[in-house]
């Protein structure tokens, strides 16, 4: 039976400014755009977080619920610096190492757990001293067989928790868990898994799970095994990229398709920039708006050979930006391009990705 550890830095980036700035500690920090811009948070102390303010909240509305709040910008280099020290910890343990963001990450240490005689409950604590002799920073981490499990049980007692999951307590506990914890069950859904008396793990663990298709389609399946406490994912020390891109939320309404393209070609550079970063190859162009209205649209489109050079994308993002210009501009707030269908196996040579 593998041994999963999930470990999740806690209030990440807050906990780096209150750390090395004693101004902040105690008080509600905010890292994230001003309020009267139109950032998000990208993290909040626990002192915010008592509010109700949580990441990707807009900044306006973190600052309605708690005025008195402090907003400072990020330091992301700074914070991926931090990242790598701590991820330097893990590579002697194990290397199946999944990374999931800066701040969080699978480690499977079956095998080290095995040859060294040492529980994994044992290396999460290690671990979780380690990081916090070095860094001054604490962490949550979760232990169980799978990584499902694992990430559920890091998410019990934070912040600076350990929580165990054995296979004798997973499954008592799952049928008490509100459903609403379960991984890929957000708002939308629960709100749906409510109207059919399903609001913890052994509703969904014995609902009717023909009923529960039609209210849920192909996720019902997943949904189900995951209250029996299933997840055959092994770790991936090197995640899959399924696309790369960037976006931006724009300070004014843009209005003027001329300075929209100069933008989304600007956009383009980075996203191509960052293909290259990860050396990759994409076949697949989209093109993300989001209006004033929050109306959102994309479009795609998919060549036959690789976008090898960041100019290969400029014809066609004139292309599909056409159909949306044929009207007055409506007033947008956010853009993005983004690459996929990354490293298909049966891209060809390449030629003129339009005609002359």
């Amino acid at each position: 039976m593998r041994k999963i550890i999930h470990i999740d830095m806690d209030a990440f980036y807050a906990a780096i400014e209150q750390r090395d700035h004693p101004q902040y500690r105690n008080h509600p920090l905010i890292v994230g755009g001003a309020p009267n811009t139109r950032s998000v948070v990208a993290a909040a102390s626990y002192e915010a977080r008592a509010y109700g303010i949580h990441s990707a909240m807009p900044s306006h509305q973190a600052h309605k619920l708690c005025p008195h709040a402090i907003f400072i910008p990020p330091r992301i280099a700074y914070y991926k610096t931090i990242s790598q020290q701590i991820r330097q910890f893990f590579y002697p343990i194990t290397p199946l190492i999944e990374p999931l963001s800066l701040d969080e990450a699978y480690l499977d240490v079956t095998h080290y757990s095995q040859t060294h005689h040492i529980s994994a409950t044992q290396i999460a604590r290690q671990l979780l001293e380690k990081i916090y002799q070095t860094t001054q920073l604490t962490a949550s981490a979760g232990v169980s067989y799978n990584k499902m499990l694992a990430k559920i049980a890091c998410e019990q007692n934070k912040p600076n928790g350990l929580t165990i999951l054995t296979p004798k307590k997973a499954q008592p506990f799952l049928d008490q868990l509100p459903i609403e914890q379960f991984p890929g069950i957000g708002q939308a859904t629960a709100k749906i898994l409510h109207r059919l008396e399903i609001h913890n793990g052994i509703h969904l663990r014995q609902a009717n799970p023909h009923n529960l298709q039609q209210h849920l389609g192909k996720r019902a399946l997943q949904l189900q095994q995951n209250a029996h406490g299933h997840d055959p994912r092994p770790v991936l020390s090197h995640r899959t990229h399924q696309s790369i891109g960037r976006e931006q939320t724009l300070s004014y309404n843009l209005t003027e398709p001329h300075r929209l393209y100069q933008l989304l070609i600007q956009q383009n550079q980075q996203a191509h920039n960052d293909l290259i970063t990860h050396n990759l190859q994409a076949r697949t162009l989209t093109l993300k708006i989001k209006y004033a209205d929050f109306q959102q649209i994309t479009r795609s489109k998919t060549l036959t050979t690789p976008f090898i050079h960041p100019t290969d994308a400029h014809h066609w993002i004139k292309i599909l930006l056409a159909p949306l210009l044929i009207s007055p501009l409506k007033p947008i707030r956010l853009i993005g391009i983004s690459y996929s269908t990354l490293n298909a196996p049966n891209l060809q040579p390449q030629l003129p990705l339009f005609p002359s």
